[in-house]
């Protein structure tokens, strides 16, 4: 019952903040920008979150790690400075050591790459403007995905013609650099972002530098076409210090992985991740009419990887190329029925030169093995939105998904793997209550092919076996409001049958392979809301508190599942703990002073497939405190103020039961940014 006190609060605020009288000023309504035409979030049929600048600005500002972990359904871990992991209900089995399952764009140029992989960790928080979280499988728009879709939007609403520059430092070594200039002249506007982040971490082998470079140059020509370049560079590097068993962690939490009798440890290898990308895209966007327009985005991104790690070293030259384009055709009528339609179509293709050399103390040895693949992915799609006078939207949309992979090696004859054209459909509708209220209900299908990284995994050998994974979504959802935008609900409950699951397995040496565990069973509840406690006001000593909820319940288990004489069919997903609650509190105060806290409380959750080993339940509370004068803005905050002993990342079905990235102890920071 515990589960359902901030939601039940959150319910019964509604009448009291109908009562207040003091200040009737209307909060902005909050809009998604995903699907073209910009769609009032109340009244949207899929399941979606939104964060905006405010919300990013309230967290420590290094990491995304703690803004992504307050949207229900998301569970986003770093085990270590700069080694991020996201999942989306549930997808931690693919994702290790990364993000699988998942479809990241920036703005219009897809991050993720053809073959699966998305880098997030390469970007600066600082120059991400907004998020938006599509949850579940969302093929209309966005092709092969089975977990959903996170769209981040470049650069944050500054106004032009300003500059700003940032620092901040904190425990263990850390500190941040960041500036940016924004600029207009007649129809260009120009926005350039420029960041240094260093670490030296909590634990031993975990030090993290990273240079980022962010351009956004765009020409309005004339009233209804633009031209957009967005562009990036990142310069990465970070030590893995590698998984624990609970004996070594209880002993030094501190300490990176040790030696044992037939492996040497990660600081004497040097384990660490090194990644070199560049990504650029060209955006060009025409209305044809007030209700017609055209985009289209070519993009491409080279990125040179190395990996030193326990067993081999690693070293990858990727390039990736991708071109998207769609019409879109919005607030169209016919009668007093409106409808919006979208056609368009995706291609991308990265090729991927892999060798993996013995490791010397952190230095490349003989080579091991040595591959070049081509993933080539192209989709079509279409999505049709009606909305009709009595209150209800209805939404039906499909892509036809495209796959295959190209091998090839100096010692084998060349391969090539094609997966069957695979239709995802989408049929969704939203009925509106009230004006501020809305029900909606959805079906989807998702599919996701195995990522380059799952196909030739560490142990060197290509598994052209590897199924793609797949299955049906259903779910019902409930979005609340009231008329001036101070409080907000937002429930979801869905049912997840996936086929052919993708899990990693490791062999005797500790190198990994993937393979296919059958079916997953995924019943999911997420609740979430906002209310201003005490709506903003300029004529109090406290000119506001708003409280956020945000509460995760996971039903995840294993439906028929078998790996050698070893059964794991009902046992609860690995990695995916059953109850997650955010809880956040805001004050105002006059002369721009807040105190933001959060609050997140995860359960255990399991280690393996097995189910006998657990992680233990956790409370993590941080607070920030700020104050803006003029142009300058100073802050302050602290991480894990209970001095909770946990991993904010765990290495599921770890050999030697190594499966624990103890986090930082109670930490520190402080920062102060300058904007003219």
């Amino acid at each position: 019952m515990r589960y359902f006190i901030p939601t039940l609060l959150l319910c019964g605020l509604t009448q009291l903040l109908h009562a207040q009288q003091a200040d009737t000023t209307r909060l902005s309504e909050v809009v998604v920008t995903a699907y073209p035409g910009n769609q009032s979030l109340v009244s949207l049929p899929a399941s979606a979150a939104v964060l905006s600048q405010r919300q990013l600005q309230l967290q420590p500002g290094v990491t995304l790690v703690p803004a992504l972990n307050t949207v229900p359904g998301i569970r986003m871990e770093e085990r270590s400075p700069g080694s991020y992991r996201l999942s989306i209900r549930g997808s931690l089995l693919r994702s290790p050591f990364g993000i699988r399952n998942v479809k990241i764009y920036m703005d219009e140029m897809p991050l993720t790459d053809a073959g699966g992989n998305s880098y997030l960790n390469l970007a600066d928080p600082g120059g991400i403007g907004s998020i938006e979280v599509l949850k579940g499988p969302d093929g209309s728009l966005f092709g092969a995905n089975s977990g959903g879709v996170v769209l981040l939007r470049p650069f944050a609403s500054e106004d032009t013609g300003s500059v700003t520059l940032g620092l901040q430092g904190g425990s263990y070594g850390a500190f941040q650099e960041r500036a940016g200039w924004n600029a207009q002249w007649g129809k260009v506007t120009s926005r350039i972002y420029q960041a240094w982040q260093q670490s030296d971490g909590y634990r031993d082998n975990s030090r993290m530098r990273r240079l980022y470079l962010q351009s956004l140059q765009q020409w309005r020509y004339n009233e209804r076409n633009s031209l957009k370049l967005l562009a990036f560079y990142s310069d990465l590097g970070y030590r893995t210090p590698g998984g624990l068993n609970a004996a070594q962690a209880a002993a030094d939490p501190r300490a990176a992985r040790p030696a044992t009798p037939t492996l040497p440890g990660a600081e004497t290898q040097k384990a660490g991740i090194y990644n070199r990308t560049f990504q650029a895209g060209l955006v060009h966007e025409a209305a044809f009419t007030p209700f017609l327009k055209h985009v289209v985005s070519v993009s491409g991104a080279t990125t040179h990887f190395e990996n030193p790690f326990i067993t081999n070293y690693e070293a990858r030259d990727e390039n990736s190329g991708a071109v998207r384009t769609y019409l879109s055709l919005h607030d169209k009528n016919i009668g007093s029925t409106y409808y919006d339609w979208n056609v368009g179509l995706e291609w991308q293709q990265t090729g991927t030169d892999i060798i993996n050399y013995g490791n010397r103390a952190g230095k490349r040895d003989t080579v091991q093995a040595a591959d070049k693949i081509t993933a080539r992915q192209q989709f079509y799609f279409t999505r049709f939105t009606f909305r009709f006078p009595f209150k209800l939207t209805l939404e039906a949309a499909a892509s036809l998904n495209y796959f295959r992979y190209h091998f090839s090696n100096d010692s084998t004859a060349t391969q090539t793997r094609r997966f069957s054209p695979q239709l995802m459909p989408r049929v969704a509708l939203s009925y509106r209550l009230t004006p501020f209220t809305a029900l909606r209900a959805s079906v989807s299908r998702g599919y996701s092919p195995p990522a380059t990284a799952e196909v030739r995994a560490s142990d060197n050998v290509i598994n052209t076996a590897l199924q793609a994974e797949n299955g049906w979504n259903y779910e019902l959802g409930f979005r609340a409001s009231d008329a001036a935008g101070l409080f907000w609900l937002d429930a979801s409950v869905f049912q997840y049958r996936l086929e052919d699951a993708i899990v990693r397995r490791l062999r005797d040496d500790g190198t990994e392979f993937f393979a296919n565990a059958g079916g997953t069973k995924q019943n999911g509840l997420e609740i979430q809301g906002h209310a201003w406690l005490l709506r903003p006001s300029a004529h109090r000593w406290i000119r506001g508190i708003q409280l956020s909820e945000a509460w995760t319940f996971s039903d995840f288990s294993f439906r028929d599942y078998k790996s050698g004489a070893d059964d794991f069919s009902g046992k609860q997903l690995t990695g995916v703990p059953r109850h997650v609650l955010v809880s956040g509190l805001l004050l105002q105060f006059p002369a721009d002073v807040y105190l933001f806290a959060q609050h997140n409380y995860t359960e255990k959750l399991p280690l393996n497939d097995a189910n006998t080993a657990f992680a233990d339940s956790y409370h993590l509370l941080q607070a920030k405190a700020g104050w803006r004068f003029r142009n300058i803005t100073i802050y302050a905050g602290a991480d894990n103020l209970l001095n909770e002993y946990y991993s904010l990342g765990n290495d599921l079905n770890a050999l030697g039961q190594r499966y624990f990235n103890p986090a930082p102890e109670r930490n520190y920071y402080a920062g102060v940014s300058f904007r003219w």
